[in-house]
């Protein structure tokens, strides 16, 4: 069974679209980026510790995490804190293109029949497991908003469980016309690049 470690309705949709059976289990990790971490790294370090956390509760099951970022000036944007915070991350992103990076770990149970039995369950934790790791990058450009628009949208709320306050396959569809890369990237979990994982691994 594949269990996806995340609570985000937009990701489990994603997966349904494409036809993949999952189970979900969230995981609950500190998000927070470290001092100096480049972008990337961040979120591939972010979504492994949430497959990790996870897959030491269900050993016997293929984990499947990711971690969406948004990136503009080399500064990350998470989900906003709040209102103001939102407001302030549109402001940024407002009449310019940005970088969205989804980092995607899978951990899968190895084959018992390759190794030898493990003596005890800690141990089958941290050898009997397969962990892999990749990133996808899509380039997201958004035209010039006003105050007032930026008010109205922090306003509906969509905006505060979003990377960079925004939800591309929301009311904020109106203000970007142009993506270069994996638009399910910018949903919340690059399905063509996931799914490639998971036949390697297996899993489907």
């Amino acid at each position: 069974m594949i269990i996806l470690a995340s609570a985000s309705p937009r990701r489990q949709e994603l997966l349904r679209n494409a036809g993949i059976p999952f189970a979900v289990y969230p995981a609950d990790i500190n998000e927070a980026p470290f001092a100096g971490e480049s972008p990337r790294d961040c979120a591939v370090r972010l979504a492994r510790e949430k497959a990790v956390a996870v897959f030491q509760d269900r050993p016997q099951n293929y984990v499947l995490a990711a971690d969406t970022i948004v990136v503009v000036d080399d500064a990350i944007l998470g989900k906003p804190r709040d209102k103001d915070d939102a407001a302030r991350m549109l402001r940024l992103l407002s009449g310019r293109t940005h970088a969205v990076i989804t980092g995607v770990c899978l951990v899968s149970p190895a084959s018992i029949g390759q190794r030898s039995v493990a003596s005890d369950a800690e141990q089958l934790r941290t050898e009997n497991q397969e962990l892999s790791t990749a990133s996808e990058t899509t380039l997201v450009t958004m035209r010039q908003l006003s105050d007032n628009e930026i008010s109205e949208y922090v306003a509906t709320g969509e905006p505060m469980d979003k990377a960079g306050a925004y939800a591309i396959q929301g009311i904020a569809s109106r203000w970007i016309p142009r993506i270069e890369g994996d638009y399910c990237n910018v949903v919340g979990l690059p399905v063509a690049l996931v799914y490639a994982m998971l036949r390697k691994a297996r899993a489907v």
